[in-house]
Order: structure tokens, then sequence, then C-alpha cells
């Protein structure tokens, strides 16, 4: 019952952000009154987001008054460091209402997709949103792998560049490339816009299964990509970024990749819906499964680490 009623929980929180209750928490507790106030929301209404969020740990309550915990504070309250509200509003927004029809997709082989129908808007929600969710895992493969013995780095879909961005903060000779669809790219400028490492970014806009990738790098991710297509784009893909690949290239590989029986870790083994309602052929993949198919199409496989969370990273190199 636990699982079988957690969208309640889920939907709640997805709320509690929408009105901007941890935002109004900030640093300072408030009475129900004030947040009635501060927020525009009826206080009745209020009353039962905001005791859902202290039952669930993300509100202390004492006293009629509400405060953030320590979490909320630090993730949701719109201070320094990690902001994962973009990612509850994707959420919220966007897959939320998709995963009403996991049944249909399901019967149907992922015939219920709704790719490549967002509007600017949701397609701004959905980059800001994605973003949010991976600057923890960008920031990891910046401080765990050597970017050293790179020069130029390609990222390929890399959203709105939030993976070059914490690999070139980190590594100040690099120079990044960041190859993306044009309505991605336009958001990704947007968001550059003003950051140091927009100096060392290039922005490419394209189709990787209709264009040419961008020349010149020693070092190409691809992050977040390879669970939304079938395994048959996906040696296509790893084909072409091959063909232009120059002797001794890298090729990094984040994702949520799983043990040999897909089960493990188990955040991967759910997200499986959200990758097949997200593009209609998604799905989660073992490691062992990815690095065969490296092998198939030119690549050599080196190693598999862990980055943050149920994401890690494969590293391949060019065979000769």
């Amino acid at each position: 019952m636990k699982v079988a009623s957690g969208y309640m929980a889920a939907k709640h929180l997805f709320v509690a952000n929408e009105i901007g209750l941890f935002e109004k928490l900030a640093g300072k507790p408030a009475t129900l009154d004030e947040l009635a106030r501060h927020t525009g929301v009826p206080r009745r209404t209020l009353r039962i987001v905001a005791d859902a969020m202290a039952s669930l740990g993300f509100l202390n309550k004492q006293d009629g008054r509400y405060r953030n915990s320590a979490a909320a504070e630090t993730f949701l309250g719109g201070g320094p460091g990690t902001d994962l509200r973009p990612m509850l509003r994707f959420m919220n927004r966007l897959r939320y209402p998709h995963w009403v029809d996991l049944e249909a997709a399901i019967r149907t082989d992922g015939g219920h997709t709704k790719w490549g129908q967002m509007t600017e808007e949701e397609q701004r929600i959905a980059s800001e949103g994605i973003a949010a969710w991976t600057i923890p895992t960008a920031a990891a493969l910046a401080a765990d792998y050597d970017f050293g013995r790179h020069r130029h780095v390609l990222d390929v879909a890399g959203g709105i560049g939030d993976f070059l961005v914490a690999l070139l903060r980190r590594h100040p000779a690099l120079a990044g490339t960041l190859f993306e669809l044009p309505h991605t790219a336009a958001v990704a400028r947007r968001a550059l816009a003003g950051k140091p490492e927009l100096a060392r970014i290039k922005i490419v806009e394209g189709d990787l299964f209709k264009d040419p990738l961008p020349e010149g790098a020693d070092a190409v991710i691809i992050a977040n990509v390879v669970h939304i297509l079938s395994p048959a784009r996906n040696l296509d893909m790893f084909r072409r970024v091959r063909r232009q690949a120059g002797a001794g290239a890298r090729l990094l590989l984040v994702d949520f990749w799983t043990d040999p029986t897909h089960t493990e870790p188990a955040a991967a083994a759910l997200m499986a819906g959200e990758f097949l309602l997200f593009a209609g052929e998604g799905d989660v993949y073992s490691a062992q499964e990815v690095q065969g198919w490296l092998a198939e199409t030119g690549w050599r496989p080196l190693e598999h680490r862990p980055l943050n969370g149920p994401a890690s990273v494969i590293v391949a190199e060019t065979i000769a």
C-alpha cells in the first residue's frame, strides 16, 4: 500500500514546490496565516499541503509554525547550491501527466509517446529540469575522471551544457563543444549566457542521426541519451561517433547502467518506465550490453565506475 499510494506523496511535493512553500520558509519559520498571505493560497487548502510536507519530513511543525527541514532548505529553498526545484517542476508539469499512459505504452510497445511534441515553454522546463537533476552527476564526473589527458570535449546531445560547465570549471585547460538540436541549443544559449565557461564552449546545432558530428575532440561525452534509444539506434549512434573520433579518443557514457538482471540499481529499474514514455523506444541497459555494443562498433571498453546515486560511467577508447 505504501508503493500504491506513492503518487499522493509525490503530488503533494510537486504542489508545495509550485506554490513556493519552501521558498517562503527559506531561512525563517512562519505561521499558516503568514504563509497564506505570502503564497496567495487559501489557508484551508494550504494547511493540507503543509501538513503533508511535515508528515513526510520536508517541514517541521511546532507551536503552530512551520520551518523547512535541512533537506528542504538545502535543495528546495532557493539558496546557493544544488537547486532541485526545476526538476520537480519538470516532473510535475510534463512527466507526471504522461505516467497516466504507462499501461497503454506497455500494451502497445511504447506507442503512446509524445516525443518531439513539446512547446517552446515545455522545452525550457524540460531542459532546466533535467539539468538540475544531472548537475551532481556532472560534478562527480569532473572530479572522478582524469580530464588532464584531454584538450577538447564534445558533448553529444548535451542539453543546456551542464556537463561541459562542470568539466570546464574544474579543468581550465579544456575547451568544449555542445552538439544539440536547434530548439535545445536555443535554450542552452540562454542558460549559458553570463557564465565564464561559455568563452570556451562552442554550440553547434544538428541532429546526430542526420548531420556529421563536429570534429577535433579527443573526448566525447554521451550522457543520459542511450536510455531513450533502442539497441539498434544506439549501435548506429556509436558507429557515427566512431567515424568522427580520432585515434586514441575516449568515449564517456553516463547513464543508469544496470546489472545483468536489469533490477539493480532499483532506481534504474523504475526509470525504465519513464524512458519508455519519454521516447517510445527507451529502456535501461546493463553495462554488459553496452560494452558489447561498443566492441561491435569500433570501441574498446576500458572501465565502468560509479558516479553518484544510480548513475555511473562507462569509458571506452577507439580501436586502431
